[in-house]
């Protein structure tokens, strides 16, 4: 007989949420093993390096190692995007934008930013934190599709949200355009 599995706890759907503006680039992270410190930089699917990069991200994170250990053990999910990548925002440079805006405080990130060269961290705009609310998802989405990319401003085409559920720990998006279609398969 196999080993007993519990049922996991069902999270309530009526719990706070936070959302942020989805920035379109490509899904970079970095991971600082808690055991023996190693530094590595990975894409969504492998682990990256500067021979097999990621639209340079491998070497970024590399230059910026000093900076982006201070982020402590473990992995860092986020976003690489401006020039070159997808939308490209009209920025003359690229930038990451770390997920999970909860587990990093705004003086953490400033801290950060801190110190030589140019380390452009920062957590996807926040435009609504608070009671899970369809409301403040579609005003959330009205604004971005109103004023434009709160990342980048000035850029009018930004894609859209990410809702994250606090009480689950799950991330959700919704695109300004195409939402119902998906970019491919699994959307």
């Amino acid at each position: 007989m196999e080993p007993f599995v519990a049922f996991p706890k069902i999270p309530r759907w009526s719990r706070d949420i936070i959302i942020t503006e989805k920035i379109d680039g490509t899904n970079a992270s970095i991971c600082i093993d808690p055991i023996t410190n190693e530094f590595s930089a990975a894409s969504r699917n492998r682990w990256i390096t500067l021979e097999n990069d990621n639209h340079g991200f491998a070497r970024w994170a590399s230059q910026n190692q000093d900076a982006l250990r201070r982020l402590g053990p473990g992995h860092h999910f986020g976003e690489w995007w401006g020039t070159g990548i997808q939308r490209g925002y009209h920025l003359a440079e690229k930038r990451f934008s770390l997920f999970n805006v909860g587990r990093y405080t705004k003086e953490a990130l400033a801290e950060l930013n801190q110190g030589p060269g140019e380390i452009v961290f920062r957590a996807g705009p926040v435009l609504y934190s608070g009671p899970n609310s369809e409301a403040a998802i579609a005003a959330s989405l009205d604004r971005l599709a109103v004023e434009g990319s709160l990342a980048a401003p000035g850029y009018m085409d930004p894609e859209g949200i990410v809702i994250f559920h606090t009480a689950s720990g799950y991330l959700f998006k919704k695109t300004l355009k195409d939402d119902e279609g998906g970019k491919g398969k699994n959307g």
